[in-house]
């Protein structure tokens, strides 16, 4: 296949451009970050895809979100706008759309619920408040593809989870911990009380999941994630333990910290595809 992945430099887009690779198909990479960026190519190419991965997002995560969201907000909605637009033109084979569980109603995810997030959660003609600005332009996303759809493009829709992966940022919380681990810092820093839930989907099996979803023909939305509840202090714990040591813990209470439970009902993903890493195998690979 010709493929076009977005964000191509960024954790998701380099980590599914190199699985496509090996799979021996013709990819292009663009990205914001790079002379021949995502927005040049959406305004004036007219070239034919046979998959687009639209991975491209200005700054994705927690602290960019709560300290700049009209940057984030702004710069991602241009970038899916543009994108939309331009494969109405093309009409590309599919597209694959990356939502995000931030979409989801933060009401579902309050301390003590211990809700599994369903993809029929979301209703996108009567949304409830969703987790950030960042959710409130992943449903705007959603709406766009829902439109195109209705103009017979076809796109697949994905909400990952909370992804991670050993070569990611310390922007992000899994980073952020294998950096702090490898140091052996003590007080070891975490952002909240450290009882906030994440449903931690390792990079491998966001990329299995995104191409077992495009050779199915999955429209979706779907959830990528495992369906497992961890804590923040849980995997800092993880990371710790593995790495042979036992500090405490110090809670940055004023530093963001998102919401208090998130956790996915994996049922019409493990209808095409079974995420494999644990959190375990994960902070082993992340330290190794």
């Amino acid at each position: 296949m010709k493929v076009l992945i977005t964000g191509a430099a960024g954790f998701i887009g380099r980590h599914l451009a190199a699985a496509l690779d090996c799979e021996g198909h013709d990819v292009i990479r663009i990205d914001t970050v790079w002379q021949s960026d995502a927005l040049t190519l959406f305004r004036h190419s007219d070239a034919r895809f046979d998959l687009v991965a639209h991975c491209a997002a200005v700054a994705p995560h927690r602290s960019a979100i709560d300290s700049s969201p009209l940057t984030v907000g702004a710069g991602c909605l241009e970038l899916d706008a543009a994108m939309f637009r331009w494969a109405l033109r093309t009409k590309p084979g599919r597209v694959i759309y990356f939502s995000s569980s931030a979409a989801y109603p933060i009401a579902l995810q309050q301390a003590g619920m211990a809700v599994r997030l369903r993809e029929g959660n979301i209703d996108l003609d009567r949304p409830e408040q969703p987790d950030a600005i960042y959710g409130w332009l992943k449903l705007t996303g959603e709406h766009l593809a829902r439109r195109y759809r209705e103009q017979d493009g076809t796109v697949t829709v994905l909400r990952p989870f909370s992804g991670y992966g050993e070569d990611q940022g310390a922007d992000f919380p899994f980073g952020a911990f294998q950096e702090r681990a490898r140091r052996g810092e003590d007080p070891f820093a975490i952002w909240g009380d450290g009882t906030q839930v994440r449903d931690w989907v390792h990079v491998d099996d966001v990329v299995g999941a995104t191409l077992a979803a495009a050779r199915e023909g999955v429209d979706g939305p779907v959830n990528i994630g495992t369906g497992v509840p961890t804590s923040m202090t849980s995997l800092a714990a993880e990371f710790c333990r593995q790495q042979g040591y036992e500090p405490e813990f110090g809670y940055r209470r004023d530093a963001p910290s998102g919401v208090a439970y998130r956790v996915c009902d994996p049922t019409a993903l493990n209808g095409f595809y079974t995420p494999k890493v644990s959190v375990e195998e994960g902070v082993r690979r992340a330290l190794a």
